[in-house]
């Protein structure tokens, strides 16, 4: 057995955690304490969150999407794939390591999409996105910490709470759609959705996509026009 072998540490802006990343052979992993955020074989949930989100935006000749993460690239690379030539795609990452690590030691992972020139990054909290924009986006797709319940920075939970769905739905476009990532089910947090003026259908999915792995669910919600 080939072992872990940790490339490099990054502290996550605003919280005391680091995160890791790790290599064995081919396989990466991001680890934050005793937790493996993400892994380079089990994409399957985190591709979903890109093809469930553009199934319903599929009518809008030049859609705008906004993905808040950009962890392994998944959600990036499915997005790309399902979205046509004429949309733009904002993604935003919080740790610059994060950019950095995708651009270097996982280059081979990420192929050329961070250089699609549909494909742009920005450097900084999704949430200040969000908030800085009026009827912007077609779709916005959270993959941020683990879901509603996060573990690694406590601002997070700023884009989950009531105020935080405010300024999603204020983001998107008429019929636009947020569509949000978890490790697991969160009945409160689907209740919120409905109450910031969402319809709301809740996606349970396999890390893999298929059918192993963990249960992770996909929120799709649609504003209400």
């Amino acid at each position: 057995m080939i072992p872990w072998e940790k490339i490099d540490t990054a502290k996550i802006p605003g919280s005391d955690e680091e995160l890791r990343l790790m290599r064995r052979g081919k396989e990466f992993s991001i680890k934050l304490g005793t937790n493996e955020l993400m892994n380079n074989r089990l994409s399957g949930s985190e591709a979903a969150l890109a093809t469930l989100a553009a199934k319903q935006i599929e009518k809008v000749a030049k859609p705008v999407v906004l993905i808040g993460g950009l962890g392994m690239g998944f959600t990036l690379r499915a997005a790309l794939t399902v979205l046509g030539s004429k949309a733009k795609i904002v993604v935003s990452e919080l740790v610059p390591a994060v950019v950095a690590w995708a651009r270097g030691p996982m280059a081979e992972v990420f192929g050329d999409s961070l250089e699609d020139s549909r494909v742009s990054i920005r450097e900084t909290d999704v949430a200040e996105i969000i908030r800085a924009r009026n009827s912007a986006f077609d779709a916005i797709l959270l993959d941020v910490d683990n879901g509603p319940e996060g573990l690694t920075r406590k601002g997070n939970d700023a884009l989950y709470n009531a105020s935080g769905l405010k300024a999603a739905k204020t983001a998107l476009r008429p019929g636009g759609v947020l569509a949000v990532w978890s490790s697991g089910p969160n009945p409160a947090f689907t209740k919120r959705l409905g109450s910031a003026g969402f319809d709301v259908n809740e996606v349970n999915i396999r890390a893999t996509g298929r059918g192993g792995g963990a249960r992770h669910v996909i929120w799709i919600a649609r504003k209400k026009s």
